[in-house]
């Protein structure tokens, strides 16, 4: 099997493919029983490969994907197919779940909200897409805490062997490695897929994060609605509706794939979990609704903002159309008078342009008064 894909790493060939810079590869693993556990952060492949037993459930986390030789090493040396090995590599695509003779393969997505940026300053000097995954400044770790990123998390789950491969390195699986460590409800008697589930139900709690955190900024873009005529309101506006499709987007195929999970029963060895994957479906559909929720209103407040512009854009009309209105009697008279006839007598009269400008001036009173009685300003 290690022969076979030798030959087949060089035919698939996997390369790194993804927005963000790859971080550094760094291995760690746990090696525990019941009885017994050692864990180790910064690791080699020959020492993880000594540790692989029956006796003992061998989790192996992968941070950082720069190093492809040494994955794809770990992968011959685990039996695992060269094209997981390249899923695991091109981060640019959605989750999805597969199933091998020696091994089960699940792909997730991580959405990670560090800090609040949706602050109207910042959003003066960039766009709403800087929330994006394209975050090209991610480059040894150093997530920048203004900025959402959507990474990669592959799973490989074996016997007794869970392989982690994670994106970026940012100790998304600390909490879970000190309930192993403490052995917190029994964890260590349990089988490795209840630890694939507990990382499952961690990622689903910072999706809804994520889109919690979207609340503060939606209710801001609505008290904004009725008091800006701003050109970036509607960009903003649409930049988060873009946020949302692509969360929606990255959370729909994780549903899916659970409720295949669920009904099928061919990822999880232990039938004890079913009730436990029919929850994370539930906060699942949840999350969506949540998603649909906020496009929703995110539309109102559009909808609300372009109603109060076109109402502004009345008024403005509306007076013009007054002045306009006013001044049509008034350059009547003034093109009559502009006339250059020489049977007009009122012009030899030493106090027709006083009386004509008089006349100008009560007319456009006496509109003025009809106007402001009919409320029209």
């Amino acid at each position: 099997m290690e022969l076979l894909n030798s030959k087949l790493l060089q035919v698939v060939d996997p390369v790194y493919k993804g927005d963000i810079l790859a971080s550094e590869t760094k291995l760690s693993y746990i090696n525990y029983n019941a009885d017994s556990i050692e864990t180790k952060d910064n690791s080699t492949i020959d020492e993880i490969m000594k540790l692989k037993d029956d006796s003992h459930i061998l989790w192996i986390n992968v941070s950082g994907l720069k190093d492809i030789d040494l994955i794809k090493r770990l992968g011959e040396l685990l039996e695992i197919h060269p094209l997981t090995i390249e899923d695991i590599m091109h981060t640019e695509q959605q989750a999805k779940m597969e199933i091998f003779d020696n091994y089960r393969f699940l792909l997730l997505k991580t959405i990670i909200q560090r800090k609040c940026s949706f602050k109207r300053s910042s959003l003066k000097k960039k766009k709403l897409s800087s929330f994006s995954r394209k975050c090209k400044n991610l480059e040894n770790n150093n997530v920048e805490s203004d900025e959402l990123v959507i990474t990669q998390i592959g799973i490989v789950l074996m016997k007794n062997v869970l392989i982690t491969f994670q994106e970026l390195s940012r100790g998304a699986f600390n909490g879970i490695r000190e309930k192993i460590v403490q052995n917190t409800g029994g964890i260590r008697n349990m089988s490795n897929d209840y630890i694939v589930y507990l990382i499952i139900e961690k990622l689903i709690g910072e999706y809804f994060l994520s889109i919690e955190h979207l609340e503060e900024h939606i209710e801001d873009l609505e008290e904004r609605a009725t008091k800006t005529s701003d050109d970036k309101y509607i960009e903003e506006i649409q930049e988060t509706k873009k946020y949302l499709l692509r969360i929606n987007k990255e959370i729909k195929p994780l549903k899916d794939n659970l409720v295949n999970i669920s009904l099928h029963e061919v990822f999880f060895q232990s039938g004890d979990l079913k009730p436990f994957l029919r929850d994370l479906i539930e906060n699942l559909n949840h999350a969506l609704g949540m998603v649909d929720h906020y496009r929703e209103w995110l539309s109102s407040i559009m909808e609300v903002n372009l109603s109060v512009l076109s109402y502004q854009l009345n008024k403005i009309m509306k007076i013009l159309a007054m002045i306009t209105a006013i001044f049509i009697p008034l350059s009547f008279i003034a093109g009559v008078y502009g006339m250059n006839f020489e049977n007009m007598p009122e012009l030899t009269y030493k106090l027709s342009y006083f009386i004509v400008l008089g006349v100008m001036l009560i007319i456009a009173v006496i509109m003025i008064a009809v106007f402001k009685k009919k409320r029209w300003f």
